[in-house]
């Protein structure tokens, strides 16, 4: 029997090292094949490139014999699984799995991050998918102590399959070198965040602006990605690519709305 193709992605760009820890782990598992980004994409949430020309190359970062085939890619993280399913592969992967984003993607921020839409992007495929984020923000973050939970949640999602129209969003705590003290499943935390934009000068003489804000959490309870989060546990938050709010659809029905 062939290995499982595995196709790893990320936002943060083909040389990020929670990429490459990805990889390192993936190989374990099955025969990896490497889109990514050149460069980093982060917060480019589902966009794909449709005005200009996507660029690819296959490339080597990793000159260890047994290395993976790696291409990379000049577009986003969608962008980068559509290449990988319409031109690179030469079949379809068992599996994608996007990450390890430097980053936290709970909550709120699955809608903004480019980690995950990679992932929605395989799944929307029919693509068993998931997207990993460590939070730490870092460029050096320690991404070891998270490795054998990530190799033991792909391992499961290939035994078992994960719901159709559903993607994994897996978000791990930074936990200062210790393993985390376990998985849960849990929903979405509710919240947001309060942005405001710094308004500068440039050398030049023309204004611009450079967002920021916190995130502040509206949700108190304790079966949430946030919650897990905070207690030293890896959240796993099954996360559906239909937007349809099915429970609003009675109450709009009865607007009047063919009324002349």
């Amino acid at each position: 029997m062939k290995k499982p193709l595995i196709l790893v992605t990320n936002d943060d760009g083909i040389t990020a090292p929670g990429l490459r820890a990805l990889i390192r782990t993936m190989k374990q598992l099955g025969e990896v094949v490497v889109v990514a980004p050149d460069s980093p994409q982060s917060g480019m949430g589902h966009a794909i490139t449709v005005d200009s020309t996507l660029f690819s190359k296959k490339v080597v970062v990793d000159h260890k014999e047994g290395a993976p085939s790696e291409y990379s890619c000049s577009g986003t993280p969608a962008d980068c699984v559509k290449l990988a399913l319409r031109v690179l592969l030469d079949r379809t992967p068992d599996i994608c799995v996007s990450g390890i984003n430097h980053g936290s993607n709970s909550s709120i921020n699955v809608i903004y991050s480019g980690t995950m839409s990679a992932a929605i992007e395989a799944g929307i495929e029919g693509i068993p998918a998931i997207g990993f984020s460590l939070c730490d923000y870092s460029w050096n973050a320690n991404f070891e102590p998270s490795l054998e939970a990530i190799k033991k949640i792909v391992a499961e999602a290939l035994a078992n399959g994960i719901p159709k129209g559903t993607v994994l969003n897996v978000n791990i705590p930074k936990t200062e070198g210790a393993p985390p003290k376990g998985i849960k499943v849990c929903r979405q935390a509710r919240g947001n965040w309060k942005e405001k934009f710094d308004e500068r000068t440039s050398p030049s003489g023309k204004d611009y602006y450079w967002l920021t804000g916190e995130f502040e959490l509206l949700d108190k309870g304790e079966d949430t990605d946030e919650w897990a989060l905070a207690q030293g546990y890896i959240s796993v938050v099954p996360t559906q690519f239909d937007l349809t709010a099915h429970h609003a659809i009675p109450q709009i029905n009865n607007w009047n709305l063919n009324e002349h």
